[in-house]
This record gives C-alpha cells, sequence and structure tokens, in this order.
C-alpha cells in the first residue's frame, strides 16, 4: 500500500515538474523572440559579438516565425507574425500547463 502511495506521489511530483519546465521553456523562449524583434527593429553597430548574438536569435527564431508568415502577409512595413506567434505561444503555454498540472 505505501508503495501505490509513493508511485502517485512520485507522478504527481512528475506531471508538476513537467509543467513548471514547460513554463520556464516557454518564458526563456519569448525572451528570446522579444530580443529578435527589437534587434530587428533597431540598425546596431557592426561587431563580431552582436553579430553573433543576432544570428542566434535569427537561428532559434525564425523557424517559428516562418510558420506564421506563411499565413499573415506583412502589411506593408509591418510584420504582425511576431505577435500572433507571441499569443499563440502563450496560449499554448496555458493550454500545456493546465494539461499538466491535471496529471
Amino acid at each position: 500500500m505505501g508503495d501505490l502511495f509513493a508511485a502517485i506521489g512520485l507522478l504527481l511530483d512528475l506531471g508538476s515538474s513537467l509543467a513548471r519546465f514547460v513554463q520556464v521553456f516557454i518564458f526563456v523562449y519569448t525572451l528570446l523572440l522579444l530580443g529578435y524583434i527589437i534587434t530587428s527593429w533597431i540598425r546596431l553597430p557592426y561587431s563580431p559579438w552582436l553579430n553573433r548574438v543576432q544570428r542566434f536569435l535569427f537561428d532559434v527564431c525564425d523557424p517559428y516565425l516562418r510558420i506564421f508568415r506563411r499565413f499573415i502577409p506583412p502589411l506593408g512595413p509591418l510584420d504582425l507574425s511576431p505577435m500572433v506567434a507571441l499569443i499563440v505561444l502563450f496560449v499554448l503555454s496555458n493550454v500545456l500547463v493546465s494539461l499538466l498540472e491535471r496529471l
């Protein structure tokens, strides 16, 4: 009987740990997306270090944003895909966390 309670306790702990991991992962990815958006608006001076940071942000964020750019055309110089991508990320975070906390 004690083993059963221990197994249930581990499963409950696993669900909350996974929920916390998803929250932190999506929060960090959101920060990366915001950094990518800001660096795309501002013309930065050439620096090898800044160039590496910009390239990293592009490599990490652009594949996710390309999903939304296929369906959302730019409105002149305004690209709404990052805003939609962030909204989808927040909704996905809330859904995944609520599902994982129910485990």
